[in-house]
């Protein structure tokens, strides 16, 4: 297993609201689980750059003192723990909007891919996905976004195409942090070796369609395909921050 990450902060903004971070730790057994985590904060002037670090950090850092005890993966638990990394991060994060006015209304989509031997634990708040490139297969769009033109594809209204132009994309209807309680959507898939697992903010999947994704990722010759992809978003839009993370299995 191998990883490639990368964050830009667009050819508009002013800063980055975007943070990503990625670990493979070896366990006990001579294996590898590898802990992979992206965000996207909101609220502007509300510090939503503070938002995101803070959940990547403390995610990453529950799964550290969790998933692992005394070199065991406790794969068989890993729903409650998901479950209980994610409510502990949401309280962190509404807690600090709390402190002081200028961090009201704080929040941040929060994903993450726990890849352990053959199977890949994938979990989301927000609009920020998760994709999986089969070996030499189609691109496979994991999550659901929690927004409102989610909720439009999902009934017919609109297309994914017509979703990524659509004045109410930036809408989300579910964020870590904005809330005392969070509810995580939580999937299981099968890897094989040479699958790819893709995490990316809307700076990417809000301004280049699945296709071109594809095409870049399976393109071998290209050296550092996070920078591809980078580069994919700020040519086609740059309105946004773009933040990817790619696991080789």
């Amino acid at each position: 297993m191998d990883f490639l990450f990368k964050s830009h902060i667009g050819m508009v903004r002013k800063n980055n609201e975007d943070y990503c971070k990625g670990e493979i730790i070896e366990v006990g057994d001579g294996s590898e689980i590898g802990i992979f985590a992206i965000a996207d904060g909101m609220g502007g002037h509300n510090k939503g750059e503070v938002a995101s670090q803070l959940a990547v950090e403390n995610l990453i850092e529950f799964f550290n003192d969790n998933l692992i005890q005394n070199g065991v993966v406790k794969i068989d638990y890993i729903e409650d723990i998901i479950k209980q990394a994610y409510n502990t991060v949401n309280s962190m994060v509404y807690d600090k909007s709390k402190e002081d006015i200028i961090y009201d209304g704080m929040g941040t989509t929060l994903t993450l891919a726990v890849v352990y031997k053959n199977k890949a634990y994938i979990a989301n708040v927000g609009d920020s996905r998760c994709y999986i490139l089969k070996n030499g297969g189609k691109l496979e769009k994991i999550t659901y976004d929690h927004s409102i033109v989610e909720e439009y594809v999902k009934a017919n209204i609109i297309t994914e195409e017509e979703a990524r132009n659509h004045p109410d994309r930036n809408k989300i209807t579910r964020a870590v942090g904005t809330e005392p309680v969070v509810l995580v959507d939580i999937y299981d898939v099968d890897l094989e070796e040479g699958d790819k697992i893709l995490l990316a903010t809307d700076g990417l999947t809000g301004a280049v369609d699945r296709e071109e994704i594809e095409q870049t990722l399976l393109n071998t010759d290209m050296g550092d395909l996070t920078q591809g992809l980078v580069d994919l978003a700020n040519e086609a839009s740059g309105k946004d921050n773009v933040t990817v993370i790619i696991v080789m299995v």
